[in-house]
């Protein structure tokens, strides 16, 4: 009886963690909605780029596979955020294509043929090459190595940060929703005792930590220098 309730009481807490990441992903997924309304409004891609969203479609497919119960049984949660992440991804690339010049067009049309192609290869050789353990491991360090470049890419934004000592390029709700995500997932993955979901969930929660932190030190030290305009701009 002992045991089986604290089976139960696992499982609704990793539950409870895996759908809290979820709900804060999905504030992450919406995020972009205002730009893509501006390039809608003025019918052009302007200077944004479509690459973070090229990346964001390869990272989620990745760990949607992962979570597959054909590849890793029991943490179906993190298909789920990932399947909602992919339809995203796949609608903002599809709208730059569609307002894009032709050169950029061409660019992401072929760029979105290739992240297919290559989840149809991760498929093939998991499926066809691997047995039910190694199918597990191979795809679990793609989608570790995926998510930890993906949260490593806020790096450039921390260093933005001190270089410019001013917090206008880092939004405070959308560091806030990136902590609360990883903080959810590296939960998750703890009490589901699977590495390739808490590890780099850590090390998202880790660089979260330290956005929020560079957020409060330096948003008080933009007010205190608020007289002196910024000298150059960086987009």
């Amino acid at each position: 009886m002992v045991s089986s309730g604290l089976i139960s009481s696992y499982s609704v807490s990793s539950d409870a963690a895996g759908i809290a990441g979820n709900l804060f992903a999905f504030v992450l997924f919406v995020s972009p909605i205002p730009t893509f309304m501006r390039i809608i409004r003025s019918q052009s891609t302007e200077q944004f780029s479509g690459l973070p969203y090229i990346y964001g479609l390869l990272n989620c497919l990745i760990c949607l596979w992962y979570g597959m119960p054909i590849v890793c049984p029991g943490i179906i949660l993190v298909a789920t955020v990932n399947s909602i992440g992919a339809v995203f991804q796949f609608i903002y690339i599809t709208l730059f294509i569609i307002y894009a010049e032709k050169a950029k067009k061409v660019k992401m049309s072929g760029l979105l043929i290739a992240i297919f192609g290559i989840f149809a290869i991760i498929v093939f050789v998991s499926l066809r090459l691997l047995d039910s353990s190694m199918r597990q491991i191979f795809v679990g360090y793609l989608s570790s190595a995926s998510l930890i470049s993906m949260f490593a890419s806020p790096l450039f934004i921390i260093n933005l940060v001190i270089r410019t000592r001013s917090v206008e390029f880092m939004p405070f709700y959308l560091s806030l929703s990136t902590l609360l995500m990883s903080i959810s997932f590296f939960a998750y993955g703890m009490l589901k005792c699977d590495p390739f979901v808490y590890v780099p969930n850590g090390i998202g929660t880790f660089l979260g930590a330290v956005q929020l932190a560079l957020y409060s030190y330096y948003s008080n030290t933009s007010e205190e220098d608020s007289r002196e305009p910024l000298l150059v701009s960086y987009a």
